[in-house]
């Protein structure tokens, strides 16, 4: 994961309620939509996109009171940080392993471009 598409995660506010409520005891999508105040499609939205970035995962599978298997969700991150400075964004990522996931972004870096045909479309695959 890059560092503004991790920055830009960390920040956007149900991602990170998600996230932040997740590092304590797992717990269901219904108990965050619940507790949080969250929309249940936003908060299993969120819940795909953390997974996805490798931010959370299902510990654990638990049964509702009607008997529906629920997974319960936990956050791999500890601690996290994002810092910004003249033309970079850096986020470090102290997760529950005890590993360390640096990203940098450098504005003024040279960034890849798209390939792009003659006439000015995407090129195709």
């Amino acid at each position: 994961m890059q560092a503004l598409e991790t920055s830009s995660l960390l920040t956007e506010e149900y991602s990170i309620k998600v996230l932040v409520a997740l590092m304590g005891l797992p717990k269901s999508v219904n108990e965050l939509s619940e507790k949080l105040g969250i929309p249940i499609a936003a908060c299993y939205r969120r819940i795909r996109s953390l997974e996805k970035a490798g931010l959370l995962y299902c510990v654990d599978r638990g049964l509702t009171q009607k008997g529906k298997r629920v997974c319960l969700y936990k956050a791999r991150i500890r601690n996290g940080m994002i810092l910004l400075e003249k033309n970079k964004v850096r986020v470090r990522l102290d997760m529950i392993d005890g590993s360390i996931e640096n990203y940098d972004y450098d504005a003024m870096a040279p960034q890849a471009a798209p390939d792009v045909k003659a006439d000015g479309h995407p090129a195709s695959m």
